[in-house]
């Protein structure tokens, strides 16, 4: 499922998350996974994911970027 991180537009249903990634090529990979509800917006704070519910509590779940640099690898950033 295509996910928009820009921090405005809500999550339209309830997602599991197992990770992100960017137009970039980098990967944001949880600790480990959790839900995404509707209404939960999304933003990408310098090196933090940042997770605002839709009641206004502000989630930064742990985890690692990583760098896709070819088929089926990955790269820690």
């Amino acid at each position: 499922m295509y996910v928009i991180a820009d921090g405005t537009t809500p999550a339209s249903r309830l997602v599991l998350v197992k990770g992100f990634e960017t137009d970039g090529g980098y990967v944001f990979e949880p600790a480990s996974p959790f839900f995404l509800a509707a209404g939960d917006r999304i933003a990408f704070e310098g090196d933090r994911l940042v997770v605002v519910r839709a009641g206004g509590e502000r989630l930064s779940p742990a985890g690692d970027w990583s760098t896709r640099c070819g088929p089926g690898s990955l790269r820690r950033r």
